[in-house]
């Protein structure tokens, strides 16, 4: 991932580095030095020589590297005279602005006339209005017009929730689309940076569901009002499947951030015993499929772990993978206690979340 970034000489000199130990510095576009992968890489030394019209000039990059917590100190000597000195932190890191590579020159196509035209009708206010009025006459007539009002309901506050964490982190947000049969997307122009953004954004969507699903449950059982337990049921299947570890799905993404960001066999342990556990109490409850999905997405970030040093984001602290998890398992909880709670009811169509969920 890129570390730190700093003028010399007329040009930008930039770190590159991963929790495995490897570091590349570049002068420009041009790697100037590397250091090879190693456990023990938190003091490192970069050395390099520019030839100028005045003699060779000798230019030294040193400093100490933490990576849980994130916090990098270093000095950028010039001959031996020190020419810069700072420290980062994670809000550093989580504060930067993405740098987006250099465009190449565009060449004709349809595919990509296609493409244009359609990132023009998402910046379009129009297209939502188009996407949200598709989405309830597709519901209405599969379903009913009741039915199809309380879906986009639920659609909306889930994709809210999206949107409330990506503006607390000072993302700039495009607004919710609805689209028919697919669901509800939260647009950002925005890139992130760390773990923990991905974390917060990806679980505040199935949180605000769990909250919406909390209060449509408190509403029924004051006022008996079954149209409540229904909302509050099937908006906890809805965000449950969210909260699948399979990607792209919002669960898939915080667990794979939790998982890339362990350094430790003890911790891969812990999480392969936790996904076991997982898998556990959804067959002892009685939820197959609940179970079955838990198994296949584990597996699939299992398989993607070797590659998480690849990854441009920050890993999360020790606190913040603690924090996550925590979350995680609530939510998940949360969600899967309302579909139980609704399910012991006489009504069969209250109790059919959890029979598919049994099946």
């Amino acid at each position: 991932m890129h570390l730190l970034e700093v003028e010399c000489l007329g040009k930008t000199l930039k770190l590159e580095g991963s929790m495995a130990g490897w570091q590349q510095l570049f002068w420009g576009d041009d790697c100037v030095s590397q250091i090879s992968a190693s456990a023990d890489n938190d003091n490192f030394s970069h050395q390099f020589s520019l030839k100028s019209e005045q003699g060779e000039i000798q230019v030294e990059l040193s400093g100490v590297l933490q990576w849980q917590p994130f916090d990098l100190q270093y000095q950028l000597f010039v001959n031996e005279q020190l020419l810069h000195e700072n420290t980062l932190t994670e809000k550093d890191i989580e504060q930067r602005q993405v740098i987006q590579g250099e465009k190449q020159p565009m060449k004709f196509s349809f595919i990509g006339l296609a493409g244009l035209g359609l990132k023009l009708l998402k910046s379009a206010k129009v297209i939502k209005v188009l996407f949200a009025a598709g989405s309830l006459a597709a519901y209405s007539w599969l379903f009913s017009i009741e039915f199809a009002i309380a879906l986009i309901l639920c659609l909306v506050f889930h994709e809210y929730g999206h949107i409330k964490a990506m503006k607390y982190f000072g993302l700039k947000t495009k607004g919710i689309y609805l689209i028919p049969f697919v669901g509800g997307l939260a647009l950002s122009d925005d890139k992130i940076n760390t773990r923990w953004q991905d974390i917060v954004i990806s679980i505040m969507g199935p949180f605000f569901g769990l909250i919406l699903s909390i209060a449509c449950l408190v509403g029924y059982w004051l006022t008996d009002i079954e149209i409540l337990a229904g909302l509050a049921v099937f908006n906890a299947l809805l965000n449950l499947f969210n909260m699948l570890p399979v990607l792209p799905l919002d669960g898939g993404h915080v667990l794979k951030s939790i998982a890339f960001s362990i350094n430790s066999r003890v911790g891969i342990i812990a999480c392969a015993l936790g996904a076991i556990l997982g898998v556990y109490v959804s067959y002892h409850f009685g939820l197959a499929l609940l179970g079955f999905l838990l198994a296949i997405g584990s597996v699939e970030i299992f398989f993607e772990y070797k590659r998480r040093h690849l990854s441009e984001l920050l890993p999360l602290n020790r606190y913040a993978q603690i924090v996550s998890i925590l979350w995680y398992v609530s939510t998940l909880g949360g969600l899967s206690a309302i579909i139980w709670l609704v399910g012991q009811t006489d009504n069969g169509a209250l109790s059919l979340p959890l029979k598919i969920l049994s099946s």
